[in-house]
């Protein structure tokens, strides 16, 4: 699985934001899809995941009721809504493809449990 991930840019705090990853390969539905940033000088976070049909999601407390992933599997994107982002929210955002049947574990909100990782798109909240 190849990803691709886009719309990253400048916005206002309180504006909207919404990024894209675009996949290419294997069956995109048959992964759950997770996105993550990074701050400089920090480890990689957890953001959000979704599940294979988009079912079950989970966030990061952090962005909860701010922040909203979907999917559409017919475009094999996913997408992640950013609504009134803060300058906290300000770093490089990845998108991650997690093949639950490659193995036993399940840790969606570590960046180890997924198999493929798109280039990062970077978001800047000014103030």
């Amino acid at each position: 699985v190849q990803l691709q991930a886009s719309g990253g840019g400048l916005v206002q705090a309180g504006d909207s934001l919404r990024l894209s990853c675009a996949a290419s390969g294997r069956s995109f539905s048959n992964y759950f899809m997770g996105w993550f940033r990074q701050f400089p000088g920090k480890e990689r976070e957890f953001v959000a995941v979704i599940s294979w049909g988009g079912g079950g999601t989970q966030y990061a407390d952090s962005v909860k009721g701010r922040f909203t992933i979907f999917r559409d599997n017919a475009k094999n994107t996913v997408y992640l809504q950013m609504n009134g982002p803060k300058p906290g929210d300000t770093g490089a955002y990845y998108c991650a493809a997690w093949d639950t049947l490659s193995g036993t574990s399940w840790s969606p909100l570590l960046p180890s449990q997924y198999n493929y990782w798109g280039q990062g798109t970077q978001v800047t909240v000014s103030s």
